[in-house]
């Protein structure tokens, strides 16, 4: 089963509040999503997620794909059985990874070849291919294969890159096997050109997917321009599907996308940069590993109430990290994933007050909103 139902419009901006049903559970609207790329979200338990309230987490098409392979996930039971998560997953569609491996693949209208990125054996993804891939997986909300375009590309590379997505699209639908369980999502392309991103939008909602991502941005465009891009692309996405804003996943990006009417999005950005010593917090990034903390016994941020606010120090975490113990990687990625998790619980609660502008300002004031741009 799969619905989509729109709570609220608030009354400031494009903000919206929204309830998703899926066959694993219910997800409240607008929502951040851990990625688990390899069928874990790194260093955290299924337990520890849902007590973090994680409601629907994403994995990755491609590394699955490659290793286990499906014929073990299969014989599993699929995605959910193996790694043990009972609530709603995503799963990408494998495109961007084939396509960040630019010197290593070749596109066709059939598909692209490319180099396996862990034993250079050549494989092959179509549309088709990633689709079985994703039936056999059997994620909640499914992504077509697409083309994710790098930034900056020519009018002409993205105007044909655009079309042949949209074909993609149009294949995937077709040899979509299990429409009643996985809802197959389309993801609207055309760069930063508005007129190809209309046109993308447009012909992916005739198409009538159950749900819709915008894809190509936060691709190292300036946040102003994705800022007014997504802000013009989110005017011709039907207001009774889903949006999906796909790869943000710091503060400000969060609060824009929401403000410009996105109901999901993800990033790897909290348990990355967790794993490097940085945690977020109520006053902007903090690097734990620094000097200065080596005698600081206060929590990471004294508003936080997760687990390791609630139990660890500064001094304790920087100490864990200097020596090299794995507990280091676990509070951290702890911490990082509530921050983003509880920060989406209140701004869907300023949505629901019709507050969340207020909320925004008085977030970034004390973030440090000139700065905020510059950390991650």
């Amino acid at each position: 089963m799969f619905e989509f139902e729109l709570i609220k419009e608030s009354k400031e901006c494009k903000a919206r509040l929204g309830k998703i049903k899926t066959t694993h559970g219910e997800i409240e609207t607008p929502i951040f999503m851990p990625v688990g790329t390899r069928a874990t979200v790194k260093t955290m338990t299924p337990e520890e997620l849902k007590e973090l309230e994680a409601q629907i987490i994403l994995s990755n098409t491609y590394h699955l794909y490659l290793k286990p392979g499906m014929e073990i996930i299969e014989k599993a039971g699929g995605l959910h059985k193996f790694m043990n998560w009972d609530k709603p997953i995503l799963t990408d569609s494998g495109g961007f990874q084939v396509f960040s491996l630019s010197n290593n693949r070749k596109i066709s209208e059939e598909g692209v070849e490319f180099r396996s990125h862990i034993d250079g054996s050549k494989k092959f993804l179509s549309p088709e291919i990633s689709v079985d891939i994703q039936n056999t997986l059997g994620s909640d909300i499914m992504m077509c294969f697409d083309e994710c375009a790098p930034y900056p590309s020519s009018y002409e590379y993205i105007l044909n890159s655009m079309n042949r997505t949209t074909r993609w699209a149009r294949r995937c639908k077709d040899h979509h096997k299990n429409v009643d369980n996985q809802a197959l999502f389309g993801i609207i392309q055309g760069g930063m050109y508005k007129d190809l991103r209309e046109i993308s939008a447009k012909d992916l909602v005739a198409l009538d997917f159950p749900g819709y991502a915008v894809g190509g941005l936060s691709v190292g465009e300036p946040l102003e321009l994705m800022n007014e891009i997504l802000d013009f692309t989110t005017d011709f996405m039907p207001k009774n599907k889903p949006r999906y804003l796909m790869g943000v996943g710091s503060p400000d990006y969060l609060f824009e996308a929401v403000e410009r009417g996105i109901d999901m999005a993800d990033c790897v950005l909290p348990t990355r940069i967790a794993r490097n010593g940085t945690v977020i917090t109520s006053k902007g990034k903090l690097v734990i590993k620094n000097a200065k903390y080596k005698d600081d016994f206060t929590p990471i941020d004294d508003e936080c109430d997760c687990y390791t606010c609630k139990n660890y120090s500064r001094a304790y975490i920087r100490h864990l990290f200097n020596v090299d113990e794995i507990l280091a990687l676990r509070l951290a990625t702890i911490h990082n994933l509530h921050f983003l998790i509880n920060l989406m619980k209140k701004i869907r609660e300023s949505i629901k007050n019709d507050t969340f502008m207020e909320f925004k300002d008085d977030f970034y004031n004390k973030y440090g909103y000139n700065k905020i741009r510059r950390e991650f």
